[in-house]
């Protein structure tokens, strides 16, 4: 089921706060890349829909155009198409003013890129080391039907934190859920007696565990395979380089991360068993 949007913007071009029943989701949710409509999900954007996906102000937008930074959309019409690579660069310049680069140094840079031959393989390094990450089927439902599915078990509390843990979204009437596994999987758990409040300190706690160790995957590329340069220095096939390294990390990552758990779980398990054993004696 596709996930929830919102068909108005804010007049600056971006969507409302992330609060529940705001229409965009909490951090981690089903906001920013989800948020287009229709056209952004086969790699085509409105204005409004690109700065969005992007996270900036549609004014903002303008300026980089107007500054040569971002190329002008493909014309239909009246109608401006932007595309995936348009994400790509935008997303690109944001993280270069992050990095305290001036709009004219960022200029300067692509133009160099350009120039070297580099910038395509820069924007697809951009595609490797971001995308493709997450793969989540979005689940969206009525609140009628979210409390005929969860029962007495879910409070308006609940649901509340589920929004700020990012794991749904609400627009008035509506509710999404960002993943139909994890959905599954809380049902599950609450079928079998376990309280939802204690599922979300549970999910609370895997969440900064889980980015502590996305922290210390990133640490080591950046410091073992893109090097202490950065990458405003290296050379197109140096680049591809990185751009295969990424690809290759994604699902090693995903193995050792799902591998570790497995064995830590059937170590607590056996234990747990064994405790249970012995009280029986």
């Amino acid at each position: 089921m596709s996930s929830l949007v919102r068909d108005e913007a804010d007049e600056d071009g971006t969507t409302g706060g992330g609060a529940p029943g705001g229409g965009t989701s909490g951090a981690g949710g089903t906001g920013g890349a989800a948020g287009p409509r229709a056209g952004a999900a086969c790699g085509r954007y409105r204005r409004e829909d690109l700065a969005r996906a992007a996270g900036v102000k549609e004014r903002n937008l303008r300026y980089y155009q107007e500054r040569g930074l971002l190329p002008p959309p493909r014309r239909e019409g009246r109608i401006g198409w932007y595309s995936e690579e348009h994400l790509v660069r935008l997303r690109l310049i944001s993280d270069l003013l992050g990095r305290g680069y001036t709009v004219n140094g960022i200029g300067e840079l692509l133009r160099a890129w350009e120039d070297g031959g580099g910038l395509p393989q820069l924007l697809g390094l951009e595609r490797a080391m971001v995308r493709d990450w997450v793969q989540e089927e979005p689940v969206t439902m009525s609140t009628a039907e979210l409390v005929e599915l969860f029962g007495p078990a879910a409070t308006a509390e609940d649901t509340r934190r589920a929004a700020r843990l990012g794991y749904v979204s609400i627009d008035g009437d509506l509710v999404t859920h960002r993943n139909r596994r994890l959905l599954e999987a809380t049902l599950a758990l609450v079928r079998q007696g376990v309280p939802l409040a204690e599922i979300l300190d549970a999910a609370d706690l895997l969440q900064a565990q889980a980015a502590a160790l996305a922290d210390r995957f990133v640490g080591l590329f950046r410091r073992h395979v893109i090097g202490p340069e950065g990458l405003e220095r290296l050379s197109a096939s140096q680049l591809d380089h990185i751009a295969d390294a990424a690809a290759d990390l994604r699902p090693v990552a995903g193995e050792v991360v799902a591998a570790e758990f497995a064995r830590a779980m059937a170590l607590r398990m056996e234990a747990e068993v064994a405790e249970l054993l012995r009280r029986e004696r």
